[in-house]
C-alpha cells in the first residue's frame, strides 16, 4: 500500500488518528497533495451530512486509494461501525480504492464474504458489491487495525453514488411509510405518539387488532414487539415492517389473528440515533439496550415510556402480555436466530423452545441451531433480560436477530444474501408463526382464500425495478404452494412442543412477491477490472 499522506489541516489529517472527528464531511473535495490549479473532474466530493449518513474523515493515500473514517456514534467513541456516504465529481472510469480503517469490531461477516452496499443516480436501487473486490484484512498503518478495502469503478460522470454498510431504513422514511397506512383508514389498525426523543422525534407505537378486542372489560392476549433500539442494525425495520405489512393485509392468516390477538409494535425505539446515523448509540451516548432496569425520562425517553406501558398492561388483570420480541441486527453471524432466557423451571424452560422451533419450520433462513438461551450478565439490562423477569410464567421475551449479509437454508453450504424483501419475508413468518403458536390452523378452513389477481404489464415491471419500494403497505393478495416444512422437531422437546408442532400442519406460503433483478446491467458488470487490485496485505 502506499505511504500515507498528509492533506488538509483543516481536514484533521495531520493529526494520524480518529480522535478529532467530531461530525460528518459535508461536500468535502479532495485535492490531490500540492495541487494549486481549480478543481476538475476527478477530484471527488465526499459527503455524510444527510440523514443517517455517516463519514468521518477522508485522506488520500494515493491518486487512486483513500483512508476513510467512519465518524463515532455521538458523546460515545466506542462504536464505529456504520458508514453512509457519497461520492460525485467523478470521472468515467476512473478506479479508486476505499479502505474503511477505523471500524471498532474485528470479527466481521466481511470475512464471509459480505460486501457495502451500492446505488447512484441513475441506478437507485440498493445492491451489494461483488465480494471479489472487497478485502477485509489487518493492516499495520493504521495500529494492526482491521480494515475493510473495496475496489470500484465510477462509470457515470453526472451521477451521485452512494455507499452503505447496509441497506438504509432513514426515520423519515419510516414516518412516510405509517402516513400512508394511516391514510387507509382500516379499523384494525391504530397509530398512537407514545412519547418524544431527546431531540423532539416521535415514538410511534402501532396496535394491531380487532377493535371487538379493545372494548371495556374485553380479555387481551398481547404480543409486544419492539425495534431498532440499536439505530444502526437497519434489517430490524425491514423485518418490523414485514410484520406490519403482513399483520394489516387481507390474508386470511392476517385476518385470524387480529380477531384472536393484539398486536402492540413500536418500531423505532431510538429515533435520535438513527437521524443521526449513530450504529448503537443514542444522541446522548447511551446504549438504549443496556438501561431497561431504570431508564430516565429525560436521558431515555423512548425507552422510559416503553417500559411503563409493559408495566402498565402487566397490571392490568385483563391483559396477558403473552410475548415480547425485540428485533435487531448481527454483525458476525448468518441466518435469523433467537436469544431467550433460562429459568429454573424446567417446564417453562422448554415451553420457551416452542415458538422459535416453529419459525424454524416456517421461514428457511432461520436457525434454530444458532438460536440460544443464556442469562450473561453483560445482558442484564437489555429488554429481553429485564422483562423476562419481570413478567410471570406464561410470558416469553425473545430478542430476534437477523444476519446483516446472509442465510444459509437447510442441505446447503451456500450463502444468499439478504435482500430488503427477504428481511421484510423473514417478518411475515414471524407474523404467520402466531398463527401455529396458538393452534389456529383449523380456522383456516372456514376462511375463504383470495383467488390471484392478474397484473397489468406496468406492474411487472415496477415490481422488477423497484420491489422493495412497492411493497410499504401493499397487501398481499395470492397464496402461492406450501412452504416447505423445514427442520423436524428435536426429540429432546417436551410433549407439549410435540404436539404444537404436530398441530401447526400445512404451513400456507407466505413467498408472496418474488425477488427479480431486472433493469441496467449490474454493479459486476461495472466495477474494478484485474487492471487495479487491492494492495496485498496478507503477509502481515
Amino acid at each position: 500500500m502506499a505511504e500515507r499522506s498528509q492533506t488538509a489541516p483543516e481536514a484533521g489529517n495531520n493529526t494520524g488518528n480518529d480522535d478529532v472527528i467530531g461530525g460528518n464531511v459535508s461536500k468535502y473535495m479532495v485535492l490531490p497533495t500540492g495541487y494549486c490549479g481549480q478543481p476538475k473532474k476527478g477530484h471527488l466530493i465526499f459527503d455524510a451530512c444527510f440523514e443517517s449518513g455517516n463519514l468521518g474523515r477522508v485522506d488520500q493515500v494515493s491518486e487512486f486509494e483513500y483512508d476513510l473514517f467512519i465518524r463515532p456514534d455521538t458523546c460515545n467513541p466506542r462504536f464505529r461501525v456504520w458508514f453512509n456516504f457519497t461520492v460525485e465529481n467523478v470521472k468515467e472510469s476512473q478506479r479508486v480504492i476505499f479502505n474503511i480503517v477505523n471500524f471498532s469490531k474485528t470479527k466481521s461477516l466481511y470475512r464471509d464474504g459480505m460486501a457495502p452496499m451500492v446505488k447512484s443516480t441513475s441506478r437507485p436501487k440498493w445492491q451489494r458489491l461483488p465480494p471479489k473486490n472487497v478485502y477485509y484484512y489487518r493492516c499495520p498503518d493504521h495500529r494492526k487495525n482491521y480494515v475493510m478495502s473495496f475496489a470500484f469503478c465510477f462509470d457515470q460522470e453526472e451521477d451521485t453514488y452512494q455507499f452503505a454498510y447496509c441497506y438504509p431504513y432513514t426515520y423519515t422514511r419510516f414516518q412516510h411509510y405509517l402516513d400512508s397506512l394511516q391514510k387507509r383508514n382500516m379499523n384494525y389498525f391504530f397509530r398512537e405518539q407514545l412519547g418524544q426523543s431527546v431531540q423532539q422525534r416521535q415514538l410511534d407505537l402501532l396496535t394491531i387488532t380487532s377493535p371487538e378486542n379493545l372494548r371495556e372489560g374485553a380479555e387481551k392476549k398481547v404480543i409486544f414487539i419492539t425495534g431498532r433500539v440499536h439505530p444502526g442494525e437497519t434489517p430490524s425495520s425491514f423485518v418490523c415492517q414485514g410484520i406490519i405489512d403482513f399483520l394489516v393485509s387481507n390474508h386470511p392468516i392476517a385476518c385470524i389473528l387480529r380477531e384472536h390477538l393484539v398486536f402492540k409494535i413500536a418500531p423505532m425505539l431510538n429515533p435520535d440515533g438513527v437521524y443521526l446515523g449513530n450504529y448503537r448509540c443514542s444522541l446522548m451516548g447511551f446504549d438504549l439496550n443496556r438501561h431497561w432496569l431504570d431508564p430516565s425520562p429525560w436521558a431515555h425517553p423512548t425507552l422510559h415510556g416503553v417500559k411503563q406501558l409493559i408495566i402498565q398492561m402487566y397490571n392490568d388483570p385483563q391483559t396477558s402480555l403473552e410475548f415480547y420480541i425485540d428485533i435487531h441486527a448481527h454483525s458476525t453471524m448468518m441466518n435469523g436466530f433467537m436469544y431467550g432466557n433460562i429459568f429454573e423451571d424446567e417446564e417453562r424452560f422448554q415451553r420457551q423452545a416452542i415458538f422459535p422451533k416453529l419459525l424454524c419450520q416456517n421461514a428457511e433462513d432461520f436457525s434454530y441451531s444458532s438460536t440460544s438461551f443464556n442469562r450473561d450478565a453483560v445482558k442484564a439490562g437489555t429488554g429481553r433480560r429485564f422483562l423476562g423477569g419481570l413478567l410471570d410464567h406464561t410470558s416469553y421475551c425473545y430478542t430476534l436477530e437477523v444476519s446483516f449479509y446472509s442465510y444459509i437454508t437447510g442441505g446447503t453450504t451456500a450463502a444468499v444474501p439478504y435482500t430488503e424483501e427477504a428481511y421484510m419475508k423473514l417478518g411475515r413468518n414471524v407474523a404467520r408463526t402466531f398463527l401455529d403458536y396458538y393452534r389456529l390452523n383449523p380456522l383456516l378452513e372456514k376462511v375463504a382464500v383470495p383467488m390471484p389477481k392478474p397484473r397489468s404489464s406496468e406492474e411487472r415491471r415496477l415490481e422488477g425495478e423497484h420491489p422493495s419500494y412497492l411493497r410499504a403497505g401493499q397487501e398481499p393478495d395470492v397464496l402461492s404452494a406450501p412452504m416447505p416444512a423445514g427442520s423436524q422437531p428435536g426429540e429432546h422437546l417436551g410433549s407439549d412442543i410435540q404436539r404444537h408442532l404436530e398441530c401447526a400442519g400445512p404451513a400456507l406460503s407466505l413467498d408472496l412477491i418474488t425477488y427479480s433483478p431486472s433493469g441496467p446491467a449490474s454493479w459486476k458488470d461495472m466495477t474494478m477490472s484485474n487492471n487495479l487490485l487491492l494492495p496485498d496485505h496478507s503477509s502481515h
